[in-house]
């Protein structure tokens, strides 16, 4: 699983990477200063859980343990519903989505609070 971690997260920052510049250059000139500034967070955060991704895949090759996937699959879920529901809300303008935001917040939260027991054991 470490392989398959790291793996996920060199993807995701790569595409952060990737969404950060489309929303610098061709969103810009398209979305209102608040929907610009939407769609930043999104990056911001899909970015600080990709490097958690690199993380785990790191601490389970050190500490090889069940829970520390559950971490892993965690911050994969928040990334893609956190991340996911505020690039479709900035761009499409679909206001329901931000109320889904933050079941992706709550799996970002999970994702340290088992990574945070799991190595404290």
């Amino acid at each position: 699983m470490d392989r398959f971690f790291f793996t996920a997260g060199a993807m995701m920052a790569f595409l952060a990477v990737g969404l950060g510049a489309f929303g610098a250059h061709a969103l810009k000139e398209r979305l209102t200063p608040e929907m610009l500034n939407i769609f930043e967070v999104g990056v911001r955060y899909h970015m600080y859980h990709a490097l958690a991704l690199l993380a785990v895949a790191w601490a389970i090759s050190r500490w090889p343990e069940n829970h520390l996937n559950a971490a892993g699959w965690a911050f994969i879920i928040g990334i893609v519903i956190f991340s996911g529901s505020l690039y479709v809300l900035s761009i499409f303008g679909i206001r329901w989505l931000g109320a889904i935001t933050p079941i992706g917040g709550l799996a970002f939260l999970t994702g340290w609070a088992i990574l945070v027991w799991s190595l404290g054991r």
